[in-house]
């Protein structure tokens, strides 16, 4: 049997509206190192976006560090497997590997190509331990993939999209030739797959998510699939295949989220058995919206307690409506309405109009899957927003470059015709 541990988007090293994260990371990794002292896996997966920058301060480094040595003394068998994420380098997290293999940890942050354009799969496939020694399991460990990546051996730079897709084919087919019957198989990995669900705070991957997976990816085999990148802990299509979430809110969209990590049981041939362990939330935020009056008056009834040190006060955002300008000193008000050195008034800000009544909480189960917009979506509303007036034509002739590009060898594509598009005229034109 395999027991391990799946987390993700760490992002160490954040600064939320100029404000260090750093002590509510330090939260949750002393919870994290109380669960595996308490739970004893044999594996720590790290999904990605361990930290925050690609070039982090020393102070993330030392965090992270030190997590890694207390973590290994706590569990002597424990493994732990990195992949990198978009917002880590993997040329840095790589270049530390050869001492984090005496903590019996492993970081994949770059894929590599051997001399005869083949993958290296010994370095993207890794075994998994137990704690007699035994391999038990076999873990795919794919971190994000830059176009520049898989495109340059051989592969079209257009049709990343398919390269991508061999790639993942041909780590599977080698794991599956890898395994025996009594191994389980996992795949973990940064990505953004399509039904999943973001908040603001993802930092977009390519224009539109025109870069979505497909779960059809995944072969049967893969009783589990870890992935990293979306901040919101849900599952895609499949109970196994699953995004942990970030451990901490990274942004006030993400007020309403259960943050989490997930424990995983499986055994070959059997559905995983997972369970979500919930992070508990060290700093609260807050949200508040309204009129000048409600703000002010929602401010003054926060709860207060004894002082607090600036890093384990609460953040406040506040939107307010008015359709007058507000006072002067209407920010002075309101940080002398708010508990005393209980709250951190990081963003005031002025909405347009009142809030329209929200018809999907924040805290809902979202799962109908959202497919990403096909080109001819994008054109039509690039189309739009630019002024231009509708022409059906205009589309037919989108629709037939496309079909050009994607199929370049087919002379019998009909050429579209050249027309100059429609503009409207401005409103002061006679």
């Amino acid at each position: 049997m395999l027991h391990f541990f799946h987390t993700s988007d760490w992002h160490l090293g954040q600064f939320f509206y100029n404000h260090s994260r750093h002590y509510e990371h330090e939260c949750f990794l002393g919870w994290l190192l109380e669960q595996l002292r308490e739970h004893q896996p044999d594996a720590l997966l790290i999904a990605g976006d361990i930290f925050d920058v690609v070039n982090p301060s020393t102070a993330a480094l030392k965090q992270l560090n030190h997590f890694i040595a207390q973590a290994q003394a706590q569990v002597s068998h424990l493994q732990i497997l990195m992949i990198a994420g978009n917002h880590d380098s993997g040329h840095r997290l790589e270049q530390v590997e050869p001492l984090l293999t005496k903590y019996n940890t492993h970081v994949v942050g770059l894929i590599e190509w051997l001399d005869d354009n083949t993958l290296n799969f010994d370095k993207l496939l890794r075994p998994i331990y137990n704690a007699q020694g035994e391999v038990c399991a076999w873990c795919i460990a794919l971190p994000y993939l830059r176009p520049a990546e898989i495109t340059g051996n051989g592969q079209d730079y257009q049709q990343t999209a398919q390269a991508t897709e061999a790639l993942y084919q041909q780590l599977i087919d080698e794991a599956r030739r890898r395994k025996t019957k009594d191994q389980s198989l996992v795949l973990m990995t940064h990505a953004h797959m399509q039904g999943g669900t973001s908040s603001d705070s993802e930092r977009p991957i390519v224009v539109g998510n025109a870069e979505a997976l497909s779960t059809q990816l995944f072969h049967d085999d893969i009783q589990y699939v870890a992935l990293g990148h979306l901040h919101r802990p849900q599952r895609i299509e499949h109970e196994h295949i699953r995004y942990s979430g970030s451990p901490i809110p990274l942004s006030f969209s993400e007020v309403n989220y259960k943050h989490q990590i997930v424990k995983v049981q499986l055994k070959p041939n059997t559905p995983a058995v997972i369970q979500p362990l919930h992070v508990p939330r060290r700093v609260p935020l807050f949200k508040i919206k309204g009129t000048l009056d409600e703000v002010l008056q929602k401010t003054r009834t926060l709860e207060a307690s004894n002082p607090l040190p600036l890093a384990q006060q609460a953040f406040v955002d506040i939107e307010y409506y008015s359709e007058m300008p507000p006072p002067p000193d209407f920010r002075q008000q309101v940080e002398a309405a708010l508990p005393q050195d209980n709250y951190r008034l990081v963003r005031l800000s002025r909405m347009a109009k009142p809030l329209a009544r929200q018809t999907v909480s924040d805290s809902e189960d979202v799962s109908t899957p959202i497919a990403p917009p096909t080109p001819a979506e994008l054109f039509q509303q690039l189309w739009q927003k630019l002024g231009f007036v509708e022409d059906p034509q205009v589309l037919k002739d989108f629709q037939q470059l496309s079909a050009q590009a994607e199929n370049p060898d087919d002379q019998d594509t009909a050429q579209p015709v050249k027309r100059q598009p429609v503009i409207p005229a401005p409103p002061d034109a006679v």
